[in-house]
């Protein structure tokens, strides 16, 4: 486990959109690649990462059948008003777990590897940390309890605002690995 300051770290996973581009039999998150659901490949990295306890914000569609076991699932009711309901149902979970920071991850990126979620859960110069790929700013992002109270609730929109208005609380850590998400039938097709 990775330690940031007081509480521990825990890893969340946004998985409750509707995938609404995506055309699919079924919902993009449970779209087999290789054999395996797209959420379980994003999944594994944040378990094997090591970096604390697994969360799966889930909404739109029923993780349960795909998930391992030792993954806790959140419910998030309000998942069509947008991300930030998301992002807020992970916090609200971190909180009571006394979490010092969460690193937040996206359910639909299969290619982002354990080492990233490690390597932006142990930047603590500042406040958020953020993954980047050859220059350009990704998931995961490692979030510190100080900076929560600042993020939305509401909206389409999660950190990427709080990134965009306070740079001063944000260091970028270079990371190997591929943000890609999967958000369409033809973005699926490149993984198989």
């Amino acid at each position: 486990m990775v330690a940031t300051g007081p509480g521990p770290v825990v890893a969340v996973l946004l998985a409750a959109g509707g995938g609404s581009r995506f055309d699919g039999a079924s919902h993009k998150l449970l779209a087999p690649i290789g054999g395996r659901p797209l959420v379980a490949r994003a999944v594994d990295a944040a378990l094997v990462s090591t970096i604390g306890e697994v969360v799966v914000v889930e909404g739109a569609v029923d993780l349960s059948p795909v998930l391992p076991e030792g993954v806790v699932r959140v419910r998030n009711q309000h998942w069509h008003d947008g991300i930030a309901t998301s992002l807020a149902a992970g916090l609200s979970y971190a909180r009571r777990r006394g979490a010092g920071a969460v690193v937040v991850g996206l359910g639909d990126q299969p290619a982002v590897p354990p080492g990233a979620w490690r390597a932006v859960a142990s930047c603590t110069a500042t406040p958020v940390a953020v993954a980047t790929y050859a220059g350009r700013r990704g998931h995961p992002v490692r979030l510190a309890a100080a900076i929560w109270d600042l993020l939305p609730t509401r909206g389409d929109e999660g950190a990427r605002g709080l990134l965009r208005a306070r740079p001063d609380l944000v260091t970028e850590v270079a990371c190997a690995g591929d943000p890609v998400d999967v958000d369409t039938r033809e973005d699926l097709r490149r993984w198989s």
